[in-house]
């Protein structure tokens, strides 16, 4: 199936064009100054009344009169209702995650959200907790002819107009990184934000095949109704070619099992080398390693994001 053909069958799968955004309308509260950067802890609207709590982290080398690439990260799922982008801006949870302060320290602006279900946005009735609220949403996007990933994609558009809003960040100049969950958003808003210059994805890459064979339940930003019909998920992330995207890999990640990631791979690489942009798409599987961003694993996008976003600013 040639891409655009597959591209409009997803885009009907997901839900339909996305609206119009509205204005920002961004309320700022407080600002945490840490070692060498900053954090200010914000709000902005994906749509009307809708309220995205983030967390922009600014070096204290970056200004208005010195601006920086940027880089949006997607916080992970884990079935940690009470974390969101408070684990990726490094104030809770697991240090290993806390990958947007260690971007922050490195000298590109970040952005960490918090997705829809997720620390500030679960239930505002307090009817119901936790999983319980994630599935009500996804199940009233489904009667509505949309889906999870359609809401996802949306909310991370508006995370890149909030960033091409600030003077401290040069437009053509922001990436994106996520790890598990925050990997599937990577590859789901990849083919609809040609904004998006590079991407990382860490440790997500489930197929429907896999997860049909192995009875996964996975979180439901993976699940896009009728679209395997048309293809599965390396299709999706192949349509981000040829911008470059990287994609990390434990071999013995269970969530992806390692054979339907090499089968993955191979189709994502084939749909760069028909754009003639075999370098733009790399990826690495990390030998007894599972769930995780190993030290070589980070090494390996700090790196993609230094070479497409800082050697080119």
């Amino acid at each position: 199936m040639a891409d655009s053909d597959f591209q409009d069958k997803l885009l009907r799968c997901l839900g339909g064009e996305w609206p119009k955004p509205p204005a920002l309308n961004v309320i700022s509260r407080k600002t945490i100054q840490k070692l060498g950067y900053r954090i200010e802890s914000l709000k902005y609207e994906a749509e009307p009344g809708d309220a995205v709590p983030a967390m922009l982290l600014i070096p204290d080398t970056v200004s208005p009169a010195h601006p920086a690439p940027a880089i949006a990260v997607w916080h992970q799922h884990a079935g940690q209702y009470h974390l969101g982008k408070s684990e990726p801006a490094g104030l809770a949870g697991n240090p290993m995650h806390h990958t947007g302060a260690a971007l922050a320290k490195e000298g590109f602006v970040v952005l960490c959200p918090d997705a829809l279900c997720f620390e500030e946005r679960q239930d505002p009735s307090k009817r119901l907790k936790a999983g319980h609220y994630e599935r009500h949403e996804f199940l009233r996007y489904v009667v509505a002819g949309k889906c999870m990933a359609w809401k996802n994609i949306l909310d991370m558009k508006r995370a890149i107009d909030f960033l091409q809003s600030r003077p401290e960040v040069i437009n053509e100049n922001i990436g994106c990184y996520g790890h598990s969950m925050g990997s599937t958003h990577t590859w789901l808003v990849g083919p609809w934000e040609k904004r998006i210059k590079c991407l990382v994805g860490n440790c997500c890459l489930p197929t429907y095949r896999g997860i049909h064979r192995e009875h996964m339940l996975h979180c439901f930003p993976n699940f896009i109704p009728g679209i395997y019909e048309f293809g599965d998920t390396p299709d999706i992330a192949a349509l981000i070619a040829p911008r470059p995207l990287h994609l990390n890999f434990g071999e013995l990640d269970g969530g992806s099992p390692i054979e339907d990631v090499r089968d993955g791979v191979k189709i994502i690489a084939n749909n760069y080398a028909t754009m003639h942009a075999e370098k733009n798409f790399t990826y690495y599987i990390e030998e007894g390693a599972g769930h995780v961003l190993s030290p070589k694993m980070w090494e390996k996008t700090l790196s993609h994001f230094q070479h497409h976003l800082k050697s080119q600013s």
